[in-house]
């Protein structure tokens, strides 16, 4: 698997040389410097420990510091890439080169959150009828049982609080990869608000 850390800068759209209209997001990739190795021998798995963002000193604590070899730049964001395909060693940063090739990525990313919302926004629940004497308007409806065992059962649509989770979205174009801005122009949509941070990985399923 090859992946990177990025940002998500936000969404606009460019033309082809036929004039078709094609709308991307633009994932800014900061360089992601080598941090470690997890071996099986050691740790039970192999994967590589990867930072991005230069973070003050300040911003972490000392355990969280703790894991950066002498020399190496305090990272604000570290992701462990398990199965890593590319032979890296600790100190070494790469970027938007690796997408070169990648004609199609997933990206993961924590989705914008919405609050304390009912079933009607959270789950499209059409509701009863808007009528003066329904009685019934947005409300969840039954929830359990009239007899035994009278109790609510898991897993039954209520209102709750909605987004704010991880979510991943698969099998997006890579439109273009712009080295000298750092950037990768993909079609459509991720998850997240504009400057979250996504994890961008070459598509498991082409």
């Amino acid at each position: 698997m090859i992946g990177v850390i990025g940002k998500k800068i936000g969404m606009t759209q460019i033309f082809d040389e036929t004039g078709k209209l094609t709308p991307v997001t633009v994932i800014k990739v900061e360089p992601n410097v080598v941090l470690a190795h997890r071996e099986p021998e050691k740790h039970g798995y192999k994967a590589l420990l990867v930072g991005s963002s230069v973070a003050k000193e300040k911003a972490l604590t000392k355990p969280e510091r703790g894991q950066f070899a002498e020399g190496l730049p305090l990272q604000r964001y570290v992701v462990e890439f398990r199965n890593f395909e590319k032979e890296c060693q600790v100190g070494e940063s790469f970027g938007v080169e690796l997408f070169d090739e990648a004609g199609y990525v997933d990206v993961s990313g924590i989705s914008k959150g919405k609050g304390f919302q009912g079933v009607f926004k959270r789950y499209g629940f059409k509701g009863g009828e808007e009528t003066h004497g329904s009685k019934f308007h947005r409300e969840p409806g039954s929830t359990g049982q009239s007899t035994t065992p009278r109790k609510t059962f898991k897993g039954v649509k209520l209102p709750g609080r909605m987004g704010h989770e991880k979510v991943t979205v698969l099998n997006l174009r890579v439109i273009k990869v712009d080295k000298d801005n750092q950037v990768v122009l993909v079609k459509g949509a991720i998850p997240g608000p504009r400057n979250s941070f996504v994890i961008v990985r070459h598509a498991v399923k082409r």
